[in-house]
């Protein structure tokens, strides 16, 4: 698995939403599901995914699909 398929993933998994929900219009809020407690879920989904540990600045700026590729990036999440 790359890592886009893992970041789509984690979204799926932590919002149990369809793969085709999950693309560059998806933002906080947007869905039911992303509240703040699936916002917890989908941060620890991608911590495990790609083995990092993501400060609270990243975590509370992670306010998108997009903008989570763009906070992935510092932590060398290449896609």
């Amino acid at each position: 698995m790359n890592n886009i398929e893992k970041y789509k993933s984690a979204f799926v998994e932590a919002f149990s939403v369809d793969i085709e929900q999950v693309n560059d219009n998806l933002e906080y809020e947007s869905i039911e599901e992303w509240d703040s407690i699936g916002h917890m879920g989908l941060i620890a989904e991608l911590e495990d995914a790609f083995d990092i540990s993501m400060e609270m600045d990243d975590i509370i700026d992670f306010s998108s699909f997009n903008k989570g590729q763009e906070i992935l990036n510092k932590y060398d999440v290449k896609f």
